[in-house]
């Protein structure tokens, strides 16, 4: 009885490890498909992540303080100085057109003609009326010198000559009546044809064959844009150093690190009482035409001197607003975008700007920032050169 018992015992031993170990082994489980489970989440994670923007050490650009010419910075766009819009002057209907937009024209060149028979036939009377006034003074003058042999002799009375002298003053007054009549009838026929009142280029047409028009109805614009002008407003302290025939450089956004130079044309003598501000004229020489009117400028009326400041290409500003932009300053490995004040013009310094706040001396600015470049985008600056200090050369735009 007793081996029987122990026999059974021995038996029960194995039969309660077991369900033992197939508990260890389910919890077991669970943390095997939690480890599976965190790794691919954080595969998704990382293949989520966008890569980061690769640029090359001419992309970017050290600001320095150095000294600059003092300037007045004045914006705005670049306009053709001479802008005629020529209007119909008599009513009509319009039989032909000889010019379109981006025509060139000169003084004088006709631009379209209108039918006004009325006027013209107007005009043909006047001059019918002049030469019967003519023809009555030629008889008057005619009766007076037959007078004045008659009245020599004794033939005829005083007032009979003096009636003749009368007639001649009459014809004569009458001939200076239907000149004037005829010059006006003339005008008017000449308005029928329309031609341009200066040298330049067709920049609007509105109107087309066979349509009626009166006066003042707007035909055609005319530009002359040999000569640019620039429409800019300073605050009332600067106006004070800005004067008529002081240099100008220019930078157009259309001409990436191209300047040009022309002079200040005008200065309003008053300030707008709303903003403060007074007008500031600047005038760009444009011979060959090669810059197309209406591009953003931004302009340094050169005043003279000298002063140190912050300064770093015009390359590097985006999203200008007279004195406030913005431009990307490389932190650590990323670009952040910093609002900064410009200061003071850098006067005569290519491609340059002056920066009162926003940007240290030292730090590294993103040249030509592309539309996919954001506050906080990733970079990796690759192997190469040093970054170029503040060059107004503007460089290849960050590569991808």
């Amino acid at each position: 009885m007793m081996m029987n018992t122990m026999t059974s015992g021995t038996r029960t031993e194995p039969n309660m490890a077991k369900p033992a170990f197939r508990y260890i082994t389910i919890l077991a489980l669970p943390l095997v498909v939690a480890a599976c489970g965190g790794r691919d989440a954080k595969s998704e994670e990382t293949d989520a992540q966008p890569a980061a923007v690769v640029l090359a050490p001419m992309d970017l650009a050290t600001a320095e303080q150095r000294a600059i010419g003092m300037g007045i910075t004045v914006s705005g766009n670049l306009d053709p100085a001479d802008v005629v819009a020529v209007k119909a002057q008599i009513p009509g209907t319009v039989s032909q057109v000889r010019v379109d937009r981006g025509t060139p024209v000169r003084r004088g060149s006709v631009l379209a003609v209108i039918e006004a028979q009325g006027i013209r036939s107007q005009a043909a009377g006047a001059e019918a009326q002049v030469i019967a006034a003519r023809a009555q003074l030629s008889i008057a003058q005619q009766q007076l010198a037959a007078s004045k042999k008659l009245y020599d002799a004794g033939a005829i009375s005083a007032i009979e000559y003096k009636t003749a002298e009368a007639n001649v003053d009459a014809a004569e007054a009458q001939v200076a009546v239907a000149r004037a009549a005829a010059a006006g009838a003339g005008e008017s026929a000449a308005r029928a044809t329309i031609t341009s009142p200066i040298n330049g280029v067709v920049s609007g047409r509105m109107v087309n064959g066979g349509e009626a028009v009166n006066v003042g109805t707007d035909l055609f614009t005319v530009v002359d844009a040999s000569e640019l002008e620039l429409d800019g407003q300073v605050s009332v302290q600067d106006a004070a150093r800005v004067r008529v025939g002081q240099p100008v450089t220019f930078a157009i956004d259309g001409l990436a690190g191209e300047t040009l130079r022309g002079r200040v044309a005008r200065v309003d003598p008053t300030a707008d009482p709303g903003t403060r501000q007074v007008g500031v004229y600047v005038r760009l020489s444009n011979a060959d035409n090669r810059i197309v009117g209406g591009q953003f400028a931004h302009g340094t009326i050169e005043t003279g001197g000298t002063t140190n400041a912050i300064v770093i290409p015009e390359a590097a500003v985006t999203e200008r607003n007279g004195d406030n932009a913005a431009v990307f300053v490389l932190n650590g490995n990323k670009v952040v975008k910093r609002a900064v004040v410009l200061g003071s013009a850098a006067g005569g310094t290519t491609g340059l700007v002056a920066v009162a706040s926003g940007v240290q001396a030292g730090e590294r600015v993103l040249l030509n920032p592309t539309s996919d470049i954001k506050d906080g985008t990733a970079v990796t600056v690759s192997a190469g050169a040093p970054a170029p200090s503040s060059d107004p050369a503007a460089p290849a735009a960050a590569k991808r």
